[in-house]
């Protein structure tokens, strides 16, 4: 067995250990102190810069917060205007005149029904026939009385009765017909 000689240890470098056949590296610069000046004022001035940006849009946020009291957006404000409309010129108004044609009336003339109280002419205010009624208005009963003239004397009544329900009488042109406490005569025939 043969017995070796230890190697000297490797010397180490920036890039690990360096043998004998490896490159030297460059000497180290010189940090002297103009240059660590120059590299401390540049550094100093980033920094300065580096805050006032983020201060000034930190202080804005901080105020809309404030103001806000919330983070939530804002509203957004529109405004719109409108413009006058300008009308159409109207259209013609076109008239036109209907003439009504009047409704077909009876001619007046003698009524085919009346009332149970009073005194009318027969063929001038109520029409000739037979006439009847359901009877009295009251307890009294229904009077009724036919009369060759208005003269009210007992000897121009041709015929009359009182009626304690239902009744008929027929009149004639020219007679007079007076009625007390009936309900309404109507025509019949």
């Amino acid at each position: 067995m043969s017995f070796q000689q230890p190697s000297p240890p490797p010397e180490y470098g920036p890039q690990g250990p360096l043998g004998l056949d490896a490159p030297v590296s460059p000497a180290k610069p010189d940090w002297g102190p103009r240059r660590w000046l120059k590299y401390g004022a540049v550094a100093l001035v980033s920094l300065f810069v580096g805050v006032g940006i983020g201060s000034s849009s930190g202080s804005a946020e901080t105020e809309k917060k404030s103001a806000d009291g919330n983070a939530g957006p804002r509203p957004t404000v529109t405004v719109t205007e409108t413009a006058e409309a300008v009308a159409p010129e109207p259209a013609p108004t076109v008239t036109e005149t209907v003439i009504a044609k009047p409704k077909q009336t009876k001619a007046p003339g003698p009524a085919t029904r009346f009332s149970g109280e009073g005194e009318y002419s027969v063929g001038e205010d109520i029409k000739a026939g037979t006439y009847k009624t359901v009877g009295p208005e009251d307890e009294w009963g229904c009077y009724w009385e036919r009369a060759k003239d208005a003269s009210g004397e007992f000897g121009a009544i041709i015929a009359n009765n009182n009626l304690q329900g239902p009744g008929r009488v027929t009149l004639n042109d020219g007679e007079y017909f007076k009625t007390n406490r009936c309900q309404e005569w109507q025509r019949v025939g």
